[in-house]
């Protein structure tokens, strides 16, 4: 058994991962380590070619690879040590972790911890689609790693199942590959990818999107030949005689991302069930103290840029912790989604001052506004000309003492 002592370690090397870390490293932290279970680091960027990365955090367009290699390159300059194709086995509330690698068994024993475990696809199981099992069925980002990693066309008649952003840009990809793509198949009535993509990789190239559609039927005995697709109703059923039959030989599943937290839940963390991730204070810090968890463990974020930027907060915040001391803290009080929101995030505040609060709507929606209040006591508000729930609304609310003298506070929309 190896042992290492640190102050901080990162679990997962991805962009919030990195981002964190070189915030606790400039915040003071002496000893970071960043975990990873692959041999490099910057979790999938390095097989999103298309650029549009760090427009909002750097003010230029980066392509995947680049946006990573700029996080890393800081990092190695900071002096932050990377323990990659390491495997994290569980930590416990004494901030003691234990993880296997080439080289043996670990036992990690740090002051703060920090989760950055990302997320992961949902597979044809979660749709529960009727038909037989056959080859050319891909995620959106396994088929994304064939084509720009490894060189590998997936397919050539391809069906899209779900408008989230990685089948978008996948319809793109395959497109300028010479693939023909027969059409994006999307169960709500709005796209739930981002409308830029929607435009940029849709429209721009003559795509179809079905919505209020879903697969009923996939056929083919060694590979997919074709899927039925049918039109449903406000309640989700399918409406007879709507079926609709599309060749093909690749079908990709865009389904949307579950946050990556079984560790958290072996550790005994507070998990969100609308969100997927752990339960967070103003500091993305977790049910146990000086654990805390970012990126898209936490929440799914539409954009790189903000997920590292929040993900700083909680590097930032480790440091000022472990060099000052504890702030000071009032009793928790909980922030609620009201009317029209679909989550918040944190869903916790136990001090005062500027709060940044993230949050989607439950649907489309034009010439609202967004009311933060406690009781009946409205403590912001904010005009939004239209909101979508593809669209994560990112706020900052001033929490003054006052507020703690109530139960709970509800962000809704009017």
């Amino acid at each position: 058994m190896n042992e290492i002592y640190v102050d901080l370690a990162v679990i997962g090397g991805g962009p919030a991962g990195l981002a964190s870390a070189i915030s606790a490293k400039e915040s003071g932290v002496e000893e970071v380590v960043v975990i990873d279970r692959n041999s490099w680091l910057g979790g999938i960027l390095p097989q999103c070619i298309h650029d549009g990365f760090g427009v909002e955090e750097v003010g230029k367009s980066l392509t995947g690879p680049e946006y990573a290699e700029m996080y890393v390159k800081k990092a190695e300059e900071k002096g932050i040590k990377f323990m990659k194709e390491t495997m994290v086995l569980s930590f416990n509330k004494k901030l003691q972790i234990i993880a296997v690698n080439k080289n043996g068994v670990y036992t990690i024993n740090s002051k703060s911890i920090i989760l950055a475990t990302g997320c992961r696809e949902k597979t044809r199981w979660h749709a529960l689609i009727p038909g037989t099992r056959p080859s050319g069925i891909y995620t959106a980002g396994v088929a994304q790693s064939f084509i720009n990693l490894y060189n590998i066309m997936p397919g050539k008649k391809v069906v899209i199942l779900g408008s989230g952003d990685v089948g978008l840009i996948m319809a793109r990809r395959f497109t300028l590959e010479g693939a023909k793509v027969a059409g994006v198949v999307e169960i709500l009535p709005y796209a739930s990818g981002l409308p830029r993509n929607v435009v940029q990789c849709l429209e721009d190239y003559g795509i179809p999107i079905f919505l209020s559609h879903t697969i009923t039927l996939i056929e083919g005995k060694e590979r997919i030949e074709a899927v039925t697709i049918s039109k449903i109703d406000e309640n989700m059923n399918v409406i007879k005689g709507s079926e609709r039959r599309i060749e093909c030989d690749t079908l990709l599943l865009s389904l949307g991302l579950i946050p990556e937290n079984e560790i958290a839940k072996t550790a005994g963390i507070e998990i969100d069930n609308l969100t997927g991730g752990a339960v967070v204070n103003q500091d993305f810090e977790t049910s146990i103290p000086n654990t805390f968890a970012v990126g898209n463990c936490l929440q799914v974020y539409d954009t790189v840029d903000i997920l590292s930027i929040d993900a700083k907060i909680a590097g930032r915040y480790v440091g000022e912790k472990l060099i000052y001391g504890e702030k000071e803290r009032f009793n928790c009080i909980r922030i609620v989604p009201g009317n029209g929101v679909r989550y918040v995030v944190p869903q916790k505040i136990d001090r005062t001052g500027k709060v940044v609060i993230t949050l989607r709507v439950k649907k489309p929606g034009e010439n609202l506004t967004l009311v933060v209040k406690a009781k009946n006591k409205e403590i912001f508000n904010k005009r939004m000309l239209w909101v979508n729930p593809a669209n994560m609304v990112r706020i900052e609310v001033n929490i003054s003492e006052e507020i703690f003298s109530y139960e709970s506070i509800e962000v809704e929309l009017r």
